[in-house]
């Protein structure tokens, strides 16, 4: 039975639910979770990244000076709140600036080169669909320090071994420049010249975009914008000699790994701080939020922010959405199922239960009683490998039962050795 209970706003109903555009990670999609994740922290370590955690949540004024005031995040997407002392607050949008932040407040800018990953939540304002979310988890990485094309090259290569760690197949790297603060200008000035002779065609956001953030026009997923700009001037033409020459070296190092790319003159990024490199990967499999990772190079944010010059290049994956492309994984079973007949029997083997588990086997049991046939059937729905079954009899023998769940036979096992022949079992 539902009922009301008022919270000062609208009643909440029970059973509550939750929040639109969020969702539980069950029990039963972990695995999913724990492979990923414990794939990328191998893989980052084994190219130099160390793991950073950063708050949830930082100071308005970070964001928007980072991201851009003009952009759909900052202008309408973010989740802020002021505190006691009314200082605006947001839950981070993404992970850089909260780790560009936390490199220069705590002196990380004094090394030559920082490799830094991350993983966590993220919160924007979006309407939630499929691979979408308002709370969603990335995990992304930094590297400052260099401005090098050689570091562009091996984080992409990077994230292109993490893909087939994963086994992910049927990807597609898209790449670009940008430009830098030389040549976008005179890129942007033609490109909002151009624009505005297309304005009839334009949705309502691009209308705006186009003179506040017009490169955010040639990302817009509305069809009819997609055609409208289908002939824009791309960046490509005009890039100074020394983006050029820097895009030149990034993709003469992919080809020379081996990693299948293609130009795309009219990729873009949302965020102003991007600045020469830039590049996508693609998924046909997954409708309109087909991005599945994003990255791109940002020389001037660490200045922007406070800090040293220092050039860096990231990129972050969406988790939810990397999932949806990952194989079901079963849940890791127990390698034992204690079946004990009686107080007496299950009070007996709770250090060797104990002493089991400290040597890493994964023991499960039932808390309730219950005839031999109930817990053996409990024992079977487990996935257990083995069984250990224990009663009045047992005890009084000082001899266990160890049952094989997969083959069907058992053998008796002298308690005082129970633990060593358990794991002689298991291998």
């Amino acid at each position: 039975m539902s009922q009301d209970v008022s919270t000062g706003g609208a009643p909440l109903q029970f059973p509550v639910q939750t929040v639109r555009g969020v969702k539980d990670v069950l029990p039963q999609e972990i695995a999913k979770w724990q492979h990923l994740e414990s794939s990328s922290r191998d893989l980052f370590a084994r190219y130099g990244f160390r793991e950073i955690r950063t708050p949830i949540f930082e100071v308005t004024g970070l964001f928007a000076r980072s991201i851009g005031e003009a952009t759909d995040i900052v202008e309408k997407e973010m989740y802020t709140f002021a505190d006691r002392n009314g200082q605006s607050l947001s839950l981070r949008p993404e992970g850089t600036a909260g780790v560009i932040r936390a490199y220069i407040q705590n002196g990380l800018q004094q090394e030559s080169l920082t490799r830094l990953y991350y993983t966590g939540p993220m919160f924007r304002h979006e309407r939630p669909q499929a691979g979408r979310l308002r709370q969603f988890h990335q995990i992304g990485v930094e590297a400052l320090g260099s401005a090098s094309p050689a570091l562009d090259a091996e984080v992409i290569t990077m994230l292109s071994d993490l893909f087939d760690t994963l086994d992910i197949r049927g990807l597609t790297l898209e790449v670009n420049s940008i430009g830098c603060p030389d040549c976008r200008p005179g890129y942007t000035r033609v490109l909002k010249e151009w624009l505005a002779e297309k304005v009839d065609a334009l949705c309502e956001n691009c209308v705006r975009r186009k003179d506040t953030n017009p490169l955010r026009v040639l990302d817009c997923k509305v069809p009819t914008c997609g055609e409208a700009t289908g002939d824009a001037p791309v960046i490509t033409d005009h890039l100074c000699d020394a983006c050029a020459t820097h895009a030149d070296g990034v993709y003469g190092r992919l080809e020379a790994v081996g990693l299948a790319y293609k130009v795309n003159p009219r990729m873009v990024r949302g965020l102003d701080y991007y600045t020469r490199t830039a590049f996508e990967w693609t998924t046909a499999e997954l409708g309109a939020q087909n991005t599945v990772a994003a990255g791109g190079r940002y020389d001037s944010l660490n200045a922007q922010l406070g800090g040293k010059e220092r050039p860096g290049i990231g990129f972050a994956l969406g988790v939810e959405r990397l999932l949806m492309l990952l194989p079901e994984l079963a849940a890791a079973s127990p390698d034992l199922y204690l079946v004990a007949l009686g107080e007496e029997a299950e009070i007996s083997l709770l250090g060797l239960v104990r002493s089991l588990r400290a040597d890493g086997v994964r023991v499960d049991r039932n808390f309730d009683g219950g005839s031999l046939k109930a817990q053996l059937k409990r024992a079977n729905k487990s996935g257990a490998r083995y069984c250990l079954i224990v009663g009045e009899t047992e005890l009084a023998q000082g001899r266990y039962i160890l049952k094989d769940m997969a083959e069907g036979g058992q053998e008796e096992i002298e308690a005082a050795d129970a633990a060593a022949r358990i794991r002689a079992a298991l291998g």
